[in-house]
């Protein structure tokens, strides 16, 4: 599983997103991009990460950052999630999981003894030139966005 590191330039994607058209990552360059990977629509701990994001988003504006969020599941469940929230940011879906990998964020995890595949809760910020400016992974939600805010460089 390749494994993205500071200073690299982040993988392109194109994926389908809550916005009704797809969403190319390289059509923001010029904005920093906060790319936050999370497991699941609509769980507790990715509703308050969720909900953290788009409470601070002005702030993000502020310094020309743009908030993509981003999981394995349907435009569909994305888009129940969004209007249940009132999330101001697109929500990315990745049912192939092919960005999930090339971001190196699909492991094995295990939970009640069992162990299985999904996403770990990551985000990576994106400069303004399309490099990895920062990597968070293993992501606690408590405090989590306020760090990257402060990490985000207008």
């Amino acid at each position: 599983m390749p494994q993205i590191k500071k200073g690299d330039l982040a993988p392109d994607f194109t994926l389908a997103s809550t916005e009704g058209r797809d969403v190319k990552l390289s059509d923001y360059r010029g904005q920093n991009v906060v790319l936050y990977f999370y497991p699941k629509d609509d769980t507790p701990g990715c509703t308050q990460e969720a909900c953290s994001f788009r409470d601070e988003a002005k702030i993000f504006a502020k310094k020309n950052a743009v908030i993509l969020g981003l999981s394995a599941d349907s435009v569909e469940s994305h888009k129940k999630f969004r209007d249940k929230y009132h999330l101001s940011f697109p929500l990315l879906s990745d049912t192939t999981k092919e960005v999930v990998k090339m971001y190196g964020v699909w492991k094995e995890k295990s939970m009640y003894g069992k162990t299985f595949m999904g996403i770990e809760r990551t985000t990576v910020i994106i400069d303004k030139q399309g490099k990895v400016a920062k990597i968070f992974a293993k992501v606690k939600v408590d405090g989590h966005c306020e760090e990257v805010l402060d990490a985000v460089q207008p």
